[in-house]
């Protein structure tokens, strides 16, 4: 992570139950912080978790309050700002980031070192961008990809964020693997983390969405969207997982799948967040 050389930096603490945290980590990531630390070192039983974004601006409280309103609907968060010390808070907050085993894989960034393992290891680099392994919506879809896919199958995944499901298909063993994010940042960083890994020339990323001209895949992984979901369905030749499903939408996600005359859906959860794995 490159952060802009100022005298300054500022955090947003937000003090939340082990329930939410997932759930701010989300919200706050709204923000566009220069990189959020989650506090879980030594937690007691029901002791808040300190949930902290980074800014070289303080983004105004009611940017912050708007970002945290559903959250704040739902949970009890104690939302803070501070200026921070002058000192390396990104060190501070690679310390809090360690190797994580997920199903088939070990997921680790640059500066860890990692033990010999039988799994296959995938080396992230986050900055801004969403999916560093320790999220629950990409933990269900790493499950999803370490128990169904197989190898030689084509891969396409909607919304890469650091581009790590792309890579671990790719490790797997992917072809005609496509990748694509809105954010062009993301793909950036995808990209650098494809060549961390050694998949670059196996990965197809670009900046965009799902349309009519995007070839369909055998394996298909996407945070749903509603208004998506036909488009994914139809591109989808094996297997659909669909991800970034709060458990509370379950209900809605159903409705949607049923109207499609879907109704064979494999649910996996991961304390509020459901994965849906649709074999088509």
């Amino acid at each position: 992570m490159q952060a802009a050389v100022v005298n300054k930096w500022f955090a947003v603490d937000v003090l939340c139950g082990s329930e939410a945290v997932d759930s701010v980590e989300d919200a706050i990531n709204e923000l566009d912080s220069l990189g959020i630390e989650i506090d879980l070192l030594a937690k007691k039983k029901d002791e808040p978790i300190r949930v902290t974004a980074y800014f070289d601006e303080l983004p105004a409280r009611d940017e912050i309050d708007n970002a945290l309103a559903e959250c704040a609907a739902t949970y009890s968060l104690e939302i803070s700002t501070r200026e921070v010390e002058d000192l390396d808070w990104l060190v501070e907050w690679k310390k809090q980031w360690k190797p994580t085993e997920i199903a088939n894989f070990v997921i680790a960034p640059p500066w860890e070192e990692v033990r010999e393992s039988e799994k296959i290891l995938i080396v992230i680099e986050p900055n801004m961008a969403f999916g560093t392994g320790t999220h629950a919506t990409t933990q269900l879809c790493l499950a999803a990809i370490s128990q169904d896919y197989k190898a030689g199958q084509s891969f396409l995944d909607v919304g890469c964020g650091t581009g790590i499901l792309s890579i671990a298909a790719a490790k797997v063993g992917a072809v005609k693997l496509v990748a694509c994010d809105t954010d062009e940042a993301s793909i950036r960083i995808a990209r650098e983390n494809a060549a961390l890994n050694g998949v670059a020339e196996s990965i197809s990323f670009f900046v965009g969405t799902l349309d009519d001209s995007t070839a369909a895949a055998a394996f298909v992984v996407a945070n749903v969207i509603l208004p998506m979901l036909n488009l994914l369905l139809s591109k989808s030749k094996y297997m659909l997982v669909l991800s970034g499903i709060l458990a509370d939408e379950r209900a809605e996600i159903e409705r949607a799948l049923a109207t499609r005359e879907v109704y064979q859906a494999e649910i996996s959860v991961s304390g509020e967040w459901i994965s849906l794995k649709i074999t088509v």
